[in-house]
């Protein structure tokens, strides 16, 4: 009797050790994910930003305005972009960033209607979506950051080859992509402004496109070239494509009877300003654009904005940001594009 009294105290004792470990390890279980799910919480923001493409000065420069902005209000920055200029790149890189569960995308886009899908799944799980320099569609988006007036943007670069040509002959476009949002945009306002009566001995032979890819802008400038002999000027709305065709232009002895204006880094077109290949050009500073996309990105997980017209926010360096009207969607207003030319590109060839 004494032994069978023995086990049966022995089996109760045995139970409850395991009971109370079970109890130990399920409150130590409880205590992590509460100390996870807090420091995931008190932790720094990730706000990530996907470029066009790899290899592209512009972007990188944006890329570094939008680190240092997102750093200065305290979150993590998170940069990429795709090989090539694709919208199915771009769409991979998206799906990834949903699963890392991002704070805030902010996009570049290479189309701006078939990253819908993806952005919108994007939103639904409650990332903050904004696009900069090329818009994706307003269904896609909070808001995007505009780099500049698109009109007078397309309309400034017709005044600028019609000057250098003296108002007669044939030019052409060298574009980057053809799906690219904000360069159909400021094309649709170069043709919009040749059918002004002053423009009527100017003809838009071609609109060529080079996807940003600085080999392909090169023989597309070149073909450009040999397919209109009587060529007396090239626009080129995109940094590749712009220093590719100073390239061609130079190296074949045409500097004087090809004219060529566009949007330029001063750092890459400085040897053709300077040889007179491209009289002038224009652009903004696009690591401002990124910084200002940084702190709009910021501005929208911190509740400060939700996108909608009349919301503002402080921008860093940039001052005070208001939201605006953008057709159905809505955006934030940069400022105006700014002249490069032989007095000035000395000075900011050092800068960007």
């Amino acid at each position: 009797m004494k032994k069978w009294l023995g086990i049966f105290t022995a089996l109760i004792m045995m139970f409850a050790v395991l009971t109370a470990c079970n109890v130990s390890t399920s409150t130590s279980t409880k205590e992590e994910k509460t100390t996870s799910s807090t420091d995931k919480k008190s932790g720094p923001k990730k706000h990530a930003i996907v470029f066009k493409n790899t290899g592209n000065p512009y972007g990188e420069k944006m890329m570094e305005g939008f680190e240092k902005a997102v750093k200065e209000a305290g979150g993590e920055a998170i940069l990429r972009s795709p090989d090539q200029p694709t919208a199915e790149g771009q769409i991979q890189i998206i799906e990834q960033l949903i699963t890392q569960k991002v704070d805030s995308i902010t996009i570049a886009a290479n189309d701006k209607d078939a990253l819908e899908p993806v952005l919108k799944k994007a939103m639904d799980q409650g990332i903050k979506v904004l696009s900069v320099d090329s818009a994706v569609n307003e269904k896609s988006r909070m808001v995007h950051v505009n780099q500049a007036n698109p009109e007078e943007i397309g309309k400034g670069q017709v005044k600028a080859i019609a000057e250098m040509i003296g108002g007669k002959g044939e030019i052409a476009i060298l574009s980057a992509t053809s799906q690219a949002t904000n360069q159909n945009t400021w094309i649709e306002y170069m043709k919009k402004e040749l059918e002004k009566p002053e423009y009527k001995d100017i003809k838009l032979v071609k609109v060529a496109y080079g996807d940003d890819l600085r080999d392909k802008s090169v023989s597309e400038a070149e073909a450009l070239l040999k397919s209109y002999p009587n060529l007396q000027g090239i626009i080129a709305p995109t940094t590749v494509g712009i220093a590719a065709a100073g390239k061609v232009i130079t190296d074949k002895g045409l500097i004087g009877k090809v004219k060529l204006t566009g949007l330029g880094l001063p750092s890459e077109m400085a040897t053709y300003i300077e040889n007179g290949a491209c009289p002038w050009m224009f652009l903004w500073n696009p690591i401002d654009v990124g910084y200002a996309a940084g702190y709009t990105a910021a501005a929208l997980t911190d509740g400060k904005i939700t996108g909608k017209v009349g919301d503002s926010f402080e921008a860093g360096k940039m001052g005070k940001q208001t939201v605006v009207e953008d057709g159905k969607g809505t955006q934030v207003m940069l400022g105006e594009p700014f002249k490069f030319d032989a007095k000035n590109i000395g000075e900011w060839k050092k800068v960007y």
